[in-house]
């Protein structure tokens, strides 16, 4: 090990797909949502019911609007100056980058689960439709990122 990371082979880097990693987390995010909005349309609520879920709407569709937007200026830089990777470079498998990053970030999705769960007594189904509402968002710009790479003959890798 040399500065806290694992040495690779002759100079060498694990490698992830951008894209992948972004849409790594959108499925988990979206199934946890549409779980914890429909535990929180049981509950009445401070709100009730109708209101919780026209709330949870507006969130959604502002979640998935935000999320997929964001930070498209920090994609579009990478892909004009892409270089090839390395000879001794380790281009990750899809299964191990997605299997890896849930791993790394079980405890924050449980954390948001657990959010959206809590928020359905005052207000029901709004915090689940906003965890599904980011999932979404996410799907939304690793659909975009390919674009962005199969417009630009590009792959957009990430140590």
């Amino acid at each position: 090990m040399r500065d806290g990371r694992p040495e690779m082979t002759r100079g060498g880097q694990g490698l992830a797909r951008v894209a992948v990693v972004v849409r790594a987390g959108a499925a988990p995010l979206w199934w946890l949502g549409v779980v914890a909005a429909g535990a929180g349309t049981l509950v009445p609520g401070l709100t009730g019911r109708r209101i919780g879920v026209t709330a949870g709407a507006a969130l959604f569709l502002v979640a998935a609007a935000v999320v997929a937007c964001a930070g498209r200026r920090r994609y579009r830089a990478p892909a004009r100056a892409a270089v090839r990777a390395g000879r001794h470079d380790v281009l990750q498998d899809r299964a191990v980058t997605v299997r890896n990053w849930r791993r790394g970030h079980r405890w924050w999705l449980l954390l948001a689960f657990l959010a959206a769960l809590g928020t359905a007594f005052a207000v029901p189904a709004a915090g689940g439709m906003l965890l599904a509402g980011c999932g979404t968002g996410l799907w939304l710009k690793a659909a975009w990122i390919g674009r962005l790479e199969q417009s630009d003959q590009v792959l957009l890798w990430v140590r």
